[in-house]
């Protein structure tokens, strides 16, 4: 049994019942040997945890650098729109995507600093690479770029907080209305 197949079925535990509701036993099940060749290959729960965290970064990371780099015919709007829509059908689809939204949000005690100073890195990246992606069109926004920016970060956390305590329909509610306030106030707001 390899690494690969710990991890693939760690992964999806994981992101289904966060790191106190999943156990090594239940992994080991999942991939069909004894807990104990879990040892193997990760030392122990923690390590098999931040090892996937790491690639889990890396997928969501490649994601959105994939998708600002491939979105070029459609209007700036429609394309950040999308972006934020298709966030919850991506945590419905992809472990990697549901993982960090449950993981980033309620890590375990023990490993909270550790894995929130990954999460805040991972955040640091994702701004600059709509810095970067949101630059050609600056002339665009009616407030500096990088508030432009930070205010759309916010905008995920606050939708990621929707979907994770409240489900998809409460998620698609709170994307329309913030999304139109959010819109307004990047492309309309002059300061005086």
């Amino acid at each position: 049994m390899s690494a690969s197949n710990i991890k693939h079925a760690a992964l999806i535990q994981f992101a289904q019942n966060g790191y106190d509701g999943t156990s090594l036993a239940t992994i080991a099940n999942d991939v069909g040997i004894k807990k104990q060749s879990i040892y193997a290959h990760f030392k122990g729960k923690d390590e098999l945890y931040l090892s996937i965290l790491e690639d889990v970064i890396m997928d969501e990371r490649r994601y959105i650098q994939d998708y600002v780099s491939s979105q070029t015919t459609l209007p700036i709007h429609d394309r950040l729109y999308q972006f934020l829509a298709e966030y919850s059908e991506r945590c419905e689809t992809h472990a990697s995507s549901k993982f960090l939204l449950r993981n980033g949000f309620l890590p375990p005690s023990h490993l909270h600093e550790l894995m929130m100073q990954k999460v805040y890195n991972y955040l640091d990246d994702i701004e600059q690479l709509f810095l970067q992606y949101l630059e050609k069109q600056q002339t665009f926004f009616t407030v500096p770029l990088e508030e432009v920016v930070i205010s759309f970060i916010g905008l995920i956390d606050s939708l990621q907080i929707e979907l994770l305590y409240s489900g998809t329909d409460r998620f698609q509610r709170r994307l329309h209305a913030s999304w139109n306030i959010f819109w307004r106030g990047i492309s309309a707001f002059k300061e005086e």
